[in-house]
């Protein structure tokens, strides 16, 4: 999913979020929903998006916010490669994942770097001029935005990255001066105020934060407004709202727009991924395990999008399903055979799985067995909280606490 498209910025010891919206992409009532890169962007073909935009920007090299398009399938590109599109990155029953810095190729890191220097400079250049140029203002916070998730994911640098999330607030904040009418410019604002909310007040007292305290039901209702009557962003509300849904515990509102994605762009199939997720959530366990058969069967048929989808992540999202229903003997077969081909996954897929060995070990009173898992789990991503989870359980045995997560 497009928290896999927005990226969750995650504050583990508030527990809170911030997340920003890339730049615009294509919605039911915008011409753009037939773009040819955008279509590809939604469906995870970043490869064929980024060549697309590429040649877009070619055309249009005085427009910045093409700049933006290319700076930003770069970057999900290479999130998708690290498993970083998927919410339970950010939300869960478990302590958050922390991941270690991405690694980002250094051209791309430098073409990524300069796509967004020269869309904000062009930006700058028009603002100069006519302070009240929605484009402009649009390609501004566009590029603040992606500039945060890129300090965050790859520079690891969290203050940073809220600085540049407010400078996207302020520029959104401008949009909607000029037009109030101007309903995708509620995304990030809405966005930006219910994480806001969500922090502490030693983190909402900063003075960068220029007074602005937040308001988590406020900014539901803004990103609300968006899915429901949004041009450009409104996709990118539905996913986000799906993520924060999840998080506050309410998947019965997260399903319907999963759905509504998943049949709109049918090639991505972190869509159903978080699908599982969702009915596992709301105690819907058929349903959930209907989703997963539904993947298994795409990935057979190699339908387009999950022909080469791993296996092993598919067992995965079983076991993790199981394992959170008590049923522990099936749920160990699947991630067994999951940690016997974890270098195939992502970082976060890997830790975890034997994360979950471990634990079903110890609820099965295999103690020995349990602590060699959890060892695995610690040596396969060392400064991943979920490695420092398993550590822990190595002195002090799992125990149950819930029965579905």
């Amino acid at each position: 999913m497009r928290v896999s498209w927005i990226v969750l910025l995650v504050w583990a010891g508030a527990g809170a979020i911030f997340a920003g919206p890339p730049t615009p992409g294509p919605s039911a009532t915008d011409p753009s929903a037939t773009n040819p890169g955008w279509v590809h962007f939604y469906n995870n073909e970043f490869d064929d998006a980024l060549a697309y935009f590429d040649q877009d920007l070619k055309k249009h090299p005085a427009e910045a916010e093409k700049y933006n398009h290319v700076a930003q399938a770069i970057l999900y590109k290479e999130m998708l490669r690290d498993g970083a599109l998927e919410s339970q990155l950010v939300s869960g029953n478990n302590p958050f994942l922390r991941r270690a810095k991405m690694e980002i190729d250094a051209a791309d890191k430098q073409r990524f770097q300069a796509c967004l220097d020269q869309s904000i400079k062009l930006s700058e250049t028009v603002l100069k001029k006519n302070p009240r140029d929605i484009d402009a203002l649009g390609a501004l916070g566009s590029a603040h935005v992606l500039r945060s998730n890129f300090l965050f994911l790859v520079e690891k640098s969290w203050m940073d990255a809220l600085h540049e999330a407010t400078a996207a607030r302020k520029a959104n904040e401008q949009i909607l001066a000029v037009d109030p009418n101007a309903v995708d410019a509620h995304l990030v604002l809405g966005l930006n105020a219910y994480v806001v909310g969500s922090l502490p007040f030693y983190m909402r007292a900063l003075g960068f934060l220029g007074g602005f305290h937040g308001d988590k039901q406020g900014g539901l209702r803004q990103m609300e407004l968006v899915a429901a009557h949004g041009v450009r962003d409104r996709y990118d509300a539905e996913v986000v709202l799906a993520a924060i849904y999840r998080r506050e515990r309410m998947p019965e509102k997260a399903l319907p727009l999963l759905q509504d994605m998943t049949a709109k762009f049918p090639r991505n199939y972190l869509y159903r991924y978080e699908l599982v997720q969702m009915y596992s959530d709301a105690g819907d366990k058929a349903s959930a395990l209907r989703e997963l058969a539904e993947i298994e069967d795409l990935r057979q048929k190699q339908a387009p999008g999950y022909a080469h989808l791993p296996l092993e992540k598919i067992r995965y999202l079983k076991g993790n399903l199981l394992f959170w229903y008590g049923d522990l003997a099936p749920a160990l077969e699947d991630l067994k055979q999951v940690t016997l081909n974890a270098d195939e996954l992502d970082l976060n897929t890997a830790v975890l799985a034997w994360l979950r060995v471990g634990q079903i070990h110890d609820l099965l009173g295999n103690r020995v067995e349990a602590i060699e898992a959890y060892r695995e789990a610690a040596k396969t991503a060392p400064k991943s909280e979920a490695a420092t989870e398993a550590k822990g359980y190595i002195s002090n045995p799992y125990h149950r606490r819930r029965n579905v997560g």
